[in-house]
């Protein structure tokens, strides 16, 4: 049982769920496919002492090293077609945004990633 309580807007909520064994693995397994795009990169680049994630960074870092200057729309598109999933590649302009090797800068209204290194 799952109970979620809090407000939307100035209306209260209450709300409790349950769920069977049954729910709970539909559940789980729906949300596997999203670890999948992560998963068959790691087992389609040789293997080695990195782990998947490292290998997946690095692919990063050269994307943006290659480039030198991307904007953030190109580059979360360029990292989902990397991925294959919008919220890996969410998580990866996370850790380029915070990344030592990267600066960003806002031209109008425009964000871009550069590429420091």
């Amino acid at each position: 049982m799952v109970r979620i309580r809090g407000t939307i807007g100035s209306q209260p909520v209450d709300l409790t769920v349950e769920l069977d064994d049954a729910d709970w693995q539909r559940l789980a397994a729906a949300l596997r496919p999203a670890e999948a795009p992560v998963a068959a990169m790691a087992a389609a680049t040789p293997s080695g002492p990195k782990s998947g994630g490292d290998m997946l960074w690095d692919q990063v870092v050269k994307l943006l090293s290659s480039a030198g200057r991307l904007s953030g729309p190109d580059i979360l598109v360029a990292l989902e077609k990397l991925t294959g999933n919008l919220g890996v590649a969410k998580q990866l302009l996370v850790r380029l945004r915070h990344s030592p090797q990267v600066r960003m800068e806002r031209v109008g209204e425009a964000q871009f990633y550069i590429w420091q290194g």
